[in-house]
C-alpha cells in the first residue's frame, strides 16, 4: 500500500495537467510499445472512427490492423490477424488515471499479458493492481476419488498454463479465461472442461487495483 501511495503522488503532480482522453494516449504511445504501429497509424484510427469510416491501416509489415472501439477510456484494436490490444483508462483517485493495456496472442490457442502504465506510458509494477490467478482457481474440485484421480491424469496433458483476458468496454471490469484447453486435441480438451470453472474470473476495479468476485 504504501508504494501505491508514492505512485499515486508522483502522478498526482501532473495529475490536472496531463488528464487526457485514450485516442491522445494511444497516438502517444511510444514506438517500443506499438510494434505493429507508426504515430500516424494510430491517430488514423481515431480519425476514421469519427468520421465514420472502417478503421483499417497498412501496418508496419504491410498486413492490415483494424481498430473496432474507441471511446474516452477503452479502445480494442486487431493488431494483427493473430493479436489484439485492449487499452482501459481507469482512475486511481479523482485526478489521477493508469493505462491497463491487455494484448493477446493466438497460436492457435490464446495467451494473455497485462500490463499498467501511468499517463506518460511509464510501466508499473504489475502487483501493484492484480493479482493474477494460480491455475487451480479455474477448476472445480472433484466430488470424488474416482474424478480426482481422473483429474490428475487429463492435467498431465494441459502442460502450459494459458490465461485470455479481456476488458469490458463499458465497466471497469476485467475477466480471465481459462484457455489451456484450447490447444489440447478434442477429446482431451472436452473431457478435461468437465472440471473447469464454467465462466470466467470476474475482477472488478476498486479502490485502484482489480479486486477478484466470487459468486
Amino acid at each position: 500500500m504504501k508504494r501505491l501511495l508514492i505512485i499515486w503522488f508522483i502522478l498526482g503532480i501532473c495529475g490536472g495537467i496531463c488528464a487526457q482522453d485514450l485516442k491522445t494516449l494511444f497516438v502517444a504511445m511510444p514506438d517500443s510499445l506499438s510494434p505493429f504501429l507508426t504515430e500516424v497509424n494510430r491517430a488514423d484510427f481515431g480519425d476514421f472512427l469519427e468520421s465514420g469510416m472502417k478503421a483499417e491501416v497498412k501496418n508496419r509489415f504491410g498486413n492490415t490492423s483494424e481498430m473496432t472501439k474507441l471511446t474516452s477510456d477503452y479502445l480494442f484494436l486487431k493488431s494483427s490477424s493473430a493479436s489484439t490490444l485492449e487499452l482501459k483508462l481507469l482512475p486511481l483517485n479523482d485526478s489521477v488515471k493508469v493505462i491497463c493495456a491487455v494484448s493477446t496472442y493466438f497460436a492457435p490457442a490464446g495467451d494473455s499479458r497485462i500490463a499498467f502504465y501511468d499517463t506518460n506510458w511509464k510501466e508499473l509494477p504489475l502487483s501493484d493492481f492484480i493479482q493474477l490467478p494460480e491455475e487451480d482457481e479455474f477448476y472445480v474440485k472433484p466430488q470424488s476419488d474416482v474424478q480426482t484421480d481422473s483429474l490428475r491424469n487429463l492435467r498431465t496433458y494441459a502442460d502450459m498454463y494459458l490465461w485470455t483476458a479481456s476488458l469490458s468496454a463499458d465497466q471497469p471490469v476485467l475477466s480471465i479465461t481459462y484457455s489451456t484447453p484450447d490447444y489440447l486435441d478434442k477429446k482431451t480438451a472436452d473431457e478435461l472442461k468437465r472440471y473447469i470453472v464454467s465462466t470466467p474470473l470476474r475482477y472488478e476495479w476498486e479502490d485502484g487495483k482489480f479486486v477478484i468476485k466470487t459468486s
